[in-house]
């Protein structure tokens, strides 16, 4: 019988190895607790959420819904559990936390295919296929065993500045240019007059800050990514000689220099995503929204990520990973989860369902898949393996990633709705062209 090996029976594990088993694959299922906790992990049961009991929104014209409803097409044994163990949260789908990790962890230690491994993996397991299905707090051990396949492309700390939605820049506030010239009108660029730049020194000196957990507190690494908070705590100007410096630009409203100059730069090849240069951040969201959007071209700017700095162990997926989630350098291994650079629960579960999938087309030398760039998953996919993201940072799902609608919709939740509604035609269409007894199981 062929095997497949799935490392962490967090919500990618479980998903993957939920996949494998009704496809008839054995699966080796190692978690290293209850010998071994994380520093965030308190419970023997598997799929244990830690931060919050919120899947986030349910309605289809959001990122999370549409998301929500791919995984469910492909019969997801988080959403199945969620579904029963759902309590009471308006428009968000929560959970109580402990029926769902406990209904999870019986529905997959009572798989006969599903062989439960309690031991910490110090080495990538034999079998016929691997996944590697590690969370933001992946253990010593496991982490040696897979340098050898990352190489130098491993990060142990997210240092992530926010991004935001390219058409929610206001351009009448902003102008392309790059510094001197130089490299074309490579960055939007969103200019402040003195005194706009003053009442953004004083915001972002009293904006509230996030507290940092103790397995979080790096001051090596906080040094080398300099939070815009704590860089301006050190005076006045230092934020204008630092990632706010105007020099080598000229506003063409004014035929000046700015005073001071936020630039944008390209997240995704398409251009749909923008990062915010330099703008690293422990500020709470919150403030973040509060605070960035006084340029006056993010007024009404939509924040797709938050910056945070945290304890968060990923790969650059984009240098390693090829869009099935398979390491490029050696395709019957393959990652799921947030070690992947996909960032929230739903977004890992459903890493692990794609890698269930494509690990077993693998094992039966069948070609993998990709869903289509306007689902959600599809877009996660993608964007986790371009070669074009420079300066990786873990993504969640947003309307952001897929691409444009082709036709301007002026009111946001109409818009949003022609987006899922194109998704869950895209995702029909997919389905029937590849099969859909393959790829659900049934």
């Amino acid at each position: 019988m062929k095997t497949a090996a799935v490392v962490g029976a967090g919500l990618a594990g479980v998903e993957a190895a939920n996949q494998l088993a009704k496809r008839g694959i054995k699966v080796l299922l190692y978690e290293m607790k209850p010998k071994k906790y994380s520093p965030a992990h308190k419970s023997e049961n598997f799929a244990e959420l830690v931060c919050s009991n919120s899947l986030k929104a349910s309605r289809l014209n959001s990122s999370a819904g549409l998301l929500k409803h791919e995984m469910r097409q492909f019969g997801s044994i988080i959403m199945e559990s969620a579904d029963r163990c759902s309590v009471p949260a308006g428009g968000a789908l929560a959970v109580d936390r402990d029926l769902f990790s406990g209904y999870v962890t019986e529905k997959i230690k009572g798989n006969p295919l599903i062989e439960v491994i309690n031991e910490e993996v110090t080495s990538i397991p034999e079998a016929d296929a691997v996944i590697i299905a590690a969370g933001p707090l992946a253990s010593d051990g496991l982490i040696n065993a897979i340098k050898p396949f990352t190489g130098e492309g491993l990060s142990f700390f997210d240092a992530a500045a926010p991004i935001i939605t390219r058409d929610s820049v206001d351009m009448n506030y902003a102008f392309c240019a790059s510094r001197y010239e130089r490299g074309g009108d490579d960055y939007i660029n969103c200019p402040m007059n003195k005194e706009e730049y003053e009442a953004f020194y004083e915001a972002v000196t009293t904006a509230e800050r996030a507290p940092v957990h103790t397995f979080d507190e790096r001051k090596d690494v906080y040094e080398g990514c300099m939070p815009i908070e704590a860089l301006a705590s050190r005076g006045k100007d230092t934020m204008r000689y630092g990632p706010l410096k105007p020099v080598g630009l000229i506003d063409p409203r004014t035929g000046h220099r700015p005073w001071a100059n936020l630039q944008l730069r390209k997240e995704n090849a398409e251009g749909t995503l923008l990062n915010l240069v330099g703008f690293q951040t422990n500020l709470k969201f919150g403030e973040q929204k509060r605070v960035f959007s006084l340029f006056p071209a993010l007024k009404n700017a939509e924040f797709v990520r938050y910056g945070v700095m945290h304890r968060n162990t990923f790969i650059d997926s984009p240098r390693l990973l090829n869009s099935d989630f398979s390491l490029r350098e050696n395709p019957n291994i393959f990652f799921a989860g947030q070690i992947t650079g996909v960032e929230g629960y739903t977004e890992s579960a459903a890493s692990g369902i794609i890698a269930g999938i494509n690990a077993f087309l693998r094992i039966n030398g069948k070609e993998t898949v990709t869903l289509p760039e306007t689902n959600i998953i599809g877009a996660l996919s993608r964007y986790i393996s371009d070669e074009t993201v420079k300066d990786f940072q873990p993504m969640g799902a947003n309307f952001g990633i897929l691409p444009p609608l082709g036709e301007k919709i002026r009111d946001k939740q109409e818009r949003y709705m022609k987006i899922a509604e194109r998704g869950v035609a895209s995702l029909d269409k997919f389905l029937k062209e590849n099969g859909k007894n393959l790829l659900i199981g049934e």
